[in-house]
């Protein structure tokens, strides 16, 4: 049928209908996938609980010390319980931390000291972390301002790290090496596991001394092992990401090496204070919980991920990763390629999000972003993309990032949504897609 003839009404029906049809048929195709990211949850649950029985969690454990939190006991468990999920040493978790990119810059600038070298291998970071390197601002107190000397490799044409610069680089002595796990921004692969003890162990054969630092965000539960189970030195993540399991009111975390989680904390905090410090406001029930739900809030999100994927690679739009791949992360990337569309896309999946649906997402500046972002973040927790949203930089090629999704239901709903407001618009010809 044309898009364009008939009343409105019937036009509007006739979208819908086409949209949901096109949304079962990548179901279906995906069934084997999904009920595949379904059965792995029994896994990272059963780690979760068991680290939960191994460090005696009790109700006592809810509550918190006020003041300095000196001796408290929840928040001594909480890490405990933290580092076992993680495969680590020792962990901080802390709702002091206001985002993964805190938790990251305390990392760095507890390890590094000035006139040490830190080394990114996985290209230019994640668009938040280029002022706390010193890659753009000035006078804020960078690694730069104080003297950490700062280089990157540029990833392959593949997205794959160039293992061979990366050999050249460490002819000099590196004080921290950092991999970002997720894509980010960039439209490359996500590191896999495998990949991360690879790096590590090559890294490490050639500097034993080396911190081998993971950004560890969005990738928490998407595979069986930690990257601290595979070498990674030093670890940090948001836990209003997946870790959160979306009712994590806010906060971060640290997890390695005691040594190097303990430098972190004295940034956090103070040297002198560390990690002994910091109360948990009577709120580490909310984690604990969250803890416990994150990985099947996790396996949701890939599912959802999986149709997103699907759905716009069957309408011909580039999509990294592919629907059904292995995943490392909860990022899905689609290029839009068109600003306007992109907008229209965050637009719809903001109008049908619990929170805010009423609003009308508009490109903006964000504290730490270069670019002006268009965000659909209609979540019950400001900034938890562990809930569904999507985001974008509004610069070319117009890449949307989606990522998370309470339930996959949610995420077939924006879709839905979604598709009924590119047809509207004209973006997409219902004559062509066999509408």
């Amino acid at each position: 049928m044309d898009s364009n003839s008939g009343d409105g009404a019937t036009d509007a029906a006739s979208a819908e209908q086409w949209a949901r049809a096109r949304i079962r048929q990548a179901k279906d195709r995906l069934r084997p996938m999904a009920e595949q990211r379904t059965a792995g949850v029994s896994v990272r649950l059963e780690k979760v609980l068991n680290a939960f029985a191994a460090e005696r969690v009790g109700t006592q454990h809810f509550a918190s010390v006020s003041g300095y939190g000196h001796g408290d006991q929840g928040r001594e468990v909480l890490d405990r319980v933290f580092a076992r999920v993680l495969g680590a040493e020792a962990a901080a978790v802390r709702l002091q931390f206001v985002s993964g990119t805190h938790a990251i810059a305390a990392a760095l600038f507890g390890v590094l000291r000035p006139g040490e070298r830190m080394l990114s291998i996985t290209g230019r970071p994640y668009d938040t972390l280029e002022e706390v390197i010193g890659l753009r601002g000035e006078g804020q107190g960078s690694l730069r301002d104080f003297g950490v000397q700062y280089e990157e490799l540029p990833l392959l044409d593949s997205g794959a790290v160039d293992e061979a610069a990366l050999d050249a680089a460490l002819e000099i002595p590196r004080r921290l090496v950092l991999m970002q796990r997720s894509c980010g921004y960039s439209w490359r692969p996500s590191l896999s596991i495998n990949t991360i003890e690879r790096l590590c162990e090559r890294i490490h054969q050639r500097q034993p001394d080396c911190v081998c630092f993971v950004d560890n965000c969005y990738g928490e539960l998407v595979e069986e092992r930690e990257p601290p189970e595979v070498g990674a030195d030093l670890v940090a993540g948001s836990l209003i990401k997946n870790l959160g399991g979306t009712i994590a009111p806010a906060g971060g975390y640290v997890a390695g090496r005691a040594s190097l989680v303990e430098q972190a904390c004295c940034r956090l905090t103070a040297p002198g204070i560390g990690s002994e410090g910091g109360s948990g406001f009577d709120l580490h029930r909310l984690l604990l919980q969250g803890l416990f739900l994150a990985p099947q809030m996790v396996a949701e999100a890939l599912i959802g991920a999986d149709l997103v994927a699907a759905v716009f690679a069957d309408l011909g739009y580039p999509v990294q990763p592919s629907a059904g791949e292995p995943r490392s992360d909860l990022i899905q990337a689609v290029q839009i390629g068109d600003p306007d569309a992109l907008k229209l896309i965050c637009r719809a999946f903001q109008g049908i999000s619990p929170i805010g649906s009423y609003l009308d997402p508009v490109p903006a500046p964000m504290p730490g972003y270069a670019s002006d972002l268009v965000m659909a973040g209609g979540t019950f927790i400001d900034g938890s993309t562990s809930e569904f949203s999507a985001d974008a930089p509004l610069r070319a090629p117009f890449n949307l990032y989606v990522q998370g999704g309470t339930h996959r239901t949610h995420v077939e709903l924006a879709l839905t949504r979604a598709l009924c407001a590119l047809v509207a618009a004209g973006s997409i010809d219902l004559a062509q897609t066999g509408g």
